[in-house]
């Protein structure tokens, strides 16, 4: 039998380590014996006071920039951490603010070479719209300027080709005009353009260079530069066989603009999760003073007052149901796309939808202490942190610029030494500059992340980070809890067995007072049964819990005992001889009074209807499937059966559970745990993949890496699919971003040409660059339309 302490809001670091000592490695984890209730509160040595700020970061284009505002933010005094998001544009800090200050980061950032504000509500994602709207605007004007300009630029050509006859024929009056007249044309328009249309990436790669840092617009500052500089001295001195290549430049800019805007487009579609979550709850609130409805700001709404919400509407607040009937929707929380019924007494979050009917609810929780508040806190976490498969990533980004630059000279001093060709050199490294593109390779990784992880929480799966759902992906056995992870979690009391004369509802009512004060479900059961039946009791004195075992307290001047078998031979109390097993299926409760038994408790708790579907389907993931269990092996026996679980271990105390994962990880496989109870945390933590259910206790929840918000087994299988599938996308991510730049750098150097004689233009090659990362965002997007599926269609392949 599984025991649990009540829940409250403290947190019991003796039984969750630390996530950075969580390894496969063992290590000792010390479960304490039984403490008095009201000594559970942790005493912690005093830490220094932090604050946590969010700051939009304005100019990044690249894992390169990524790396810079980081090093900035955590080299300035006072900052205990810092990360940057490049798929949202956004710097999370940790920092002291007796030593640092919001202006003091902002104004770090801003010294890097990049620009940051402080954070103000909506006013980011507005802008970012309009700024991408006018990169869109840029790029189509810039891109037919240079499609313009490559037609006017064909008869400046050394040669006339197929191409120009055919030109000639329909536009016989452009190869009328003066070469000269149209080269300072050109000139102009491009001398116009440039600027205009790049303004932003200049700006930027001058700031880096000022900051003795490089990026990607680095590249692309150079190579047009370098271009228009050459084109710009052929037109002043012009000399037979030296070219242009304004056209060039104008669609080297027309098509990295484009590429950004469409980039930036793919990031809000892979962000749109998180916006909808924002979305949901609602600015006004319709408050009840009196019999008077009125409606005001959501801020003014405070715990405990009456809140009416009509049909059609979402509810503000978290709430609990004072009048009337009717049924939410709860599918954008938890997943659950089936309407829950719900009435007085019943709990309704923030955010879902009323469906039929007009109820009163009081507020509980508002604002950042709603469930979803807390979701939407989680999933932005989860989409910040890196994945372990980010780190080869990062160190390729960190010194792409300068290897690429070092390429670039290799392919002018190679081109001039083998063809004695300055214009050939010039064109063949403007195109290495341009081609090479460092932004698909940064995205690769967080793009596929971000969008699993919105994915998972519109389907009721919370990941914790880019860790977890890796090591998520990469497992060979799964260990269950029983009680409330297979079984419903609500059992109810099937008998009542008084001994020693003891009247059954005397024993009820003693066990009800000792049992008010647990969140375990078998406390639920005596409970839930003794309030059905109309009994009162005074409140229990001395509560002490025994993890895994039950509870002693001090009861209307009786010391009580409620707790299995074991917790009874630990005390020394013989139990009574004679007694039949209890039924397959049942658990039973003992119960002593000062010392002596006085009776026990039956209780059956039922299997999830969709517990042996799941289990089914983990199977044939090529899991194996494990239920560890502190109930007797009579109650776990038919739940194990009806699931179709053939590994069983019962009587399991947390000790217990925890010593067998670190069995199966010292036997060399990869083990996931899913639980909910208080006694799961340990092995939660243990193993290589927590997965905790949303409605277990607060501490099982803190432990796990994967959080479920529907108590429903079939989402466990979802979690391991969606994991595999992300990984996978990540995969083809970094294949496609790392391919294309091994392949494409040598192609624009020339590669092909002394076999071929094939060269790539550099437009072409700024094309290629501009595509290089929607391709990528494209890819990852894939995962918004992920639906649990079989496991033989999420299997890695």
């Amino acid at each position: 039998m599984r025991r649990g302490l009540p829940r409250t809001r403290n947190r019991f670091p003796w039984i969750v380590p630390s996530r950075h000592w969580r390894r496969r490695a063992t290590r000792p984890i010390w479960i304490p014996p039984a403490q008095p209730l009201q000594h559970q509160r942790c005493n912690k040595l005093a830490e220094p006071i932090t604050e946590s700020v969010t700051l939009p970061v304005l100019g990044m284009t690249c894992a390169s920039c990524q790396h810079h505002v980081e090093d900035a933010l955590r080299s300035t005094a006072g900052v205990e951490s810092a990360h940057v998001d490049l798929m949202a544009h956004r710097a999370s800090v940790v920092f002291d603010p007796a030593v640092a200050q919001p202006e003091a980061l902002v104004q770090a950032i801003r010294d890097a070479g990049y620009d940051a504000v402080l954070p103000r509500p909506d006013a980011a994602g507005k802008a970012s719209e309009s700024s991408d709207a006018g990169s869109a605007r840029k790029a189509y004007i810039t891109l037919a300027a240079g499609a313009a300009a490559m037609l006017l630029a064909m008869p400046l050509g050394a040669e006339m080709g197929v191409l120009d006859h055919a030109l000639m024929r329909f536009f016989p009056w452009l190869y009328a005009l003066p070469p000269g007249l149209l080269r300072w044309f050109l000139l102009a328009v491009t001398a116009i353009l440039m600027p205009w249309a790049g303004r932003s990436i200049f700006v930027s790669a001058i700031r880096s260079l000022r900051h003795g840092t490089t990026n990607m617009n680095t590249l692309v500052a150079l190579g047009t530069s370098v271009a228009f500089t050459y084109s710009a001295y052929a037109t002043l001195w012009p000399a037979p066989g030296r070219q242009v290549y304004f056209d060039a430049v104008l669609l080297i800019m027309g098509f990295l603009l484009l590429g950004k805007a469409l980039e930036a487009r793919a990031k809000r579609r892979a962000l749109a999760a998180l916006d909808s979550l924002s979305r949901l709850r609602p600015v006004t609130a319709r408050r009840i003073v009196d019999g008077v409805e009125t409606l005001v700001p959501l801020d003014e709404i405070r715990p405990g007052d009456s809140v009416l919400v009509l049909p059609g509407e979402r509810f503000p607040v978290d709430a609990t149901i004072l009048e009337g009937r009717t049924t939410v929707d709860e599918s954008m929380l938890t997943g659950e796309s089936e309407p829950l019924p719900r009435e007085p007494g019943g709990r309704v979050l923030a955010g879902s939808l009323n469906y039929d009917g007009a109820v009163v609810c009081q507020a509980q929780s508002l604002g950042e202490a709603t469930v979803l508040a807390q979701i939407t806190r989680m999933v932005e976490q989860a989409q910040s942190s890196r994945a372990p498969m980010e780190r080869l990533a990062d160190r390729a980004s960190s010194i792409f610029v300068p290897v690429v630059l070092g390429l670039a000279v290799i392919t002018f001093l190679a081109w001039i030494v083998a063809a004695h060709s300055l214009q050939l050199a010039l064109a063949n490294t403007v195109a290495v500059l341009v081609i090479a593109c460092p932004c698909a390779m940064g995205l690769a990784v967080p793009a596929a992340l971000t969008v699993a992880v919105g994915r998972g929480a519109q389907l009721g799966v919370l990941f914790k980070g880019g860790e977890a759902l890796e090591r998520l992906a990469h497992l060979d056995a799964i260990v269950l809890d029983k009680t409330g992870t297979l079984t419903v979690g609500r059992p109810v009391l099937a008998a009542i067995h008084p001994l020693a004369g003891h009247a059954e509802n005397d024993l009820l009512r003693m066990a009800a007072a000792a049992e008010e004060r647990s969140n375990h479900p078998l406390a639920h059961a005596v409970v839930d049964h003794a309030r059905g039946l109309g009994l009162v009791w005074p409140a229990a004195e001395d509560v002490q819990i025994v993890p895994g075992r039950g509870l002693t307290a001090n009861v209307e001047g009786h010391e009580c005992m409620l707790g299995n078998e074991a917790l009874f031979a630990e005390s020394f109390i013989k139990l009574p001889e004679g007694i039949a097993p209890p039924d397959p299926g049942v658990t039973r409760l003992w119960m002593a009074l000062d010392g002596a038994p006085s009776g026990f408790f039956d209780a059956r708790d039922a299997l999830r209807a969709d517990a042996a579907e799941a289990i089914a389907e983990l199977r044939h993931s090529g899991l194996r499937v494990l239920m560890l269990t502190g109930d007797s092996s009579a109650a776990a026996g038919p739940v194990a059966q009806q699931a179709g679980i053939t590994e069983v271990e019962a009587g399991l105390d947390p000790a217990g559970k925890l010593a067998r994962i670190r069995a199966l990880q010292q036997s060399g496989l990869r083990v996931a745990m899913v639980g909910d109870g208080i006694n799961d945390a340990g092995a939660l933590a243990q193993a290589d993949a927590g997965i905790a259910m949303g409605t277990g206790a607060d501490l099982a929840q803190e432990a796990g890496d994967v959080l479920l918000l529907r108590a429903q087994p079939s989402a466990i299988p979802a979690a391991l699919h969606l994991a595999r599938s992300t990984v996978r996308v990540m995969r083809q991510n970094l294949i496609w971003a790392a391919g294309y730049n091994v392949i494409g750098i040598p192609l624009a150097a020339g590669l092909l040409y002394p076999g071929f004689h094939i060269l790539l233009s550099p437009w072409v090659a700024a094309a290629a660059m501009a595509f290089s990362s929607v391709s990528v965002l494209t890819n990852s997007l894939r995962l918004r339309r992920w639906q649990p599926a079989s496991a033989a269609s999420s299997a890695p392949r």
